[in-house]
């Protein structure tokens, strides 16, 4: 194997380990390798079916070869779900706290027939020719860092929402995706929801006519943070690398593993935790891209700690043509909308449509009378963390493995993806301002406010740099 080494194993810098370029036909061969896709989507969410069963009629060279980094929470439910899939062998797990990547390897013995490795740093895995896609379930500053070396190693990615941690990474990865011809997909799984996409093109068949305001909602009951003190780093954290491309800060002890979210620094809060999936699926059935004006109005009203993001938030996106989509998110008051904790609410000139976050969708006539009614009778939850839908999620999957296999379309694909986090990036950035943006309809930047310009990008700890 052909390998550059850029710096030493105790170095953190980010160009550790970049695979030569031409060190890929085992990768080729997958791309030309072509499986029945859709017999295979079947299969892999079956829960009755076993992934070992399955990998003794495949092929060992039809099967493609991921690795995973962050495997808490999200990221665990994620390790099942690709370990699961027939096709695929999660053959590394990577993650900074010792304690949850030994976790995960025991976990993955019972969903797999092969035995994952597991390292510490993710750009361990980097090195090797036979990971095929980098799968991404990190805190949110890490998703576009690790997402670009993991391209610039050769390796195609699956990257959890939000796509980025601020605008300019977000179209960082876009211009990546095709200079390095790589397919990239952002995790918001409902583009691959069957009834969400039969909604969808009802919608625009014109069951409600004309389409011109969505809104959509999260609701949650999150506790307190309390106020964080700072501490000396647990032996089983890799504090350093899990700051990695942020500039340092002190460790605390409220931070790891969930409630960096609420922290600017590392987070983007519930607008883009929860706010990205919905507000995705207003973008997608209203037909839009980029906005014209943005707003935001909140803060953080219920509790008085560390939590820096607003608890409460609602955002406003106009754009050209007469179409308006907000978002309204209660973190702190899970009183739900419509009768779902999350979800979106279209509506036109012949009626609406409401879609929760499930599969299924409702059209309802002017007079609020039920047209027509799609139903999945399995349960998603949106306030589970964790794994809300694996049985659904496995689609998602698929659809990567498709287009890395054969070039087929990703259902989303990084551009449509930063198009759908760009618009609560705008709203945080609105929020943070306090005032009403103005943007360019090409491509989403701001107009005329340099302060809100100042938050497009971000800085970085030294060597950690994001360039082409």
């Amino acid at each position: 194997m052909a390998v550059t080494r850029l710096s030493g194993t105790k170095n953190h810098g980010p160009k550790c380990y970049l695979m030569n370029k031409n060190a890929e036909s085992r990768r080729e061969f997958i791309r030309k390798t072509a499986i029945g896709s859709a017999g295979v989507a079947v299969g892999g969410i079956l829960p009755h079916f076993s992934a070992k069963g399955y990998g003794r009629i495949m092929g060992a060279n039809e099967r493609i070869n991921a690795s995973i980094m962050g495997v808490n929470s999200r990221g665990l439910a994620l390790a099942n779900t690709f370990a699961y899939q027939p096709n695929c062998d999660l053959i590394h797990v990577c993650d900074v706290d010792s304690r949850v990547l030994a976790n995960c390897l025991t976990g993955l013995k019972e969903r797999q027939a092969i035995e994952a490795k597991g390292f510490g740093d993710f750009r361990r895995s980097l090195e090797s020719r036979d990971v095929d896609v980098m799968v991404i379930a990190t805190p949110d500053h890490w998703h576009a860092p690790a997402a670009l070396l993991s391209m610039q190693a050769g390796k195609h990615v699956y990257v959890e929402k939000p796509c980025s941690h601020n605008p300019r990474e977000g179209e960082l990865l876009v211009e990546a995706a095709t200079r390095y011809t790589k397919s990239v997909q952002m995790g918001n799984q409902l583009r691959s929801w069957p009834n969400v996409q039969a909604g969808i093109n009802e919608l625009k068949n014109g069951i409600i006519g004309r389409v011109y305001f969505g809104k959509a909602w999260y609701t949650n009951n999150r506790p307190s943070i309390g106020i964080g003190q700072k501490a000396p780093v647990p032996d089983w954290l890799d504090w350093q690398l899990w700051q990695g491309p942020a500039p340092r800060r002190d460790y605390k002890d409220n931070l790891v593993h969930y409630n960096w979210h609420w922290h600017w620094h590392w987070g983007t809060g519930e607008a883009l935790n929860n706010g990205t999936h919905t507000m995705d699926i207003l973008r997608w059935g209203l037909e839009v891209d980029f906005p014209m004006r943005v707003n935001s109005n909140g803060g953080r009203y219920r509790y008085q700690d560390d939590w820096e993001t607003p608890d409460t938030q609602v955002i406003t996106l106009d754009f050209e043509g007469g179409k308006t989509l907000t978002w309204e998110g209660r973190s702190c008051n899970g009183k739900d909308v419509e009768g779902s904790t999350g979800g979106v609410m279209f509506y036109g000139e012949n009626g609406s449509m409401h879609i929760p976050v499930g599969n299924s969708y409702t059209v309802y006539d002017l007079k609020s009378q039920v047209v027509k009614e799609v139903k999945d009778s399995r349960v998603v939850d949106s306030r589970n963390a964790t794994s809300p839908a694996e049985h659904l999620d496995a689609l998602h999957v698929q659809n990567l493995f498709d287009a890395i296999r054969s070039g087929g379309k990703l259902n989303s694909h990084i551009r449509e993806g930063h198009k759908s986090t760009l618009l609560a990036h705008l709203g945080n950035i609105a929020q943070r301002v306090g005032r009403t943006l103005y943007t360019d309809p090409s491509n989403g930047r701001i107009l005329r406010d340099e302060e809100a310009m100042k938050l497009w990008g971000r800085s970085y700890e030294k060597g950690w740099e994001l360039n082409l």
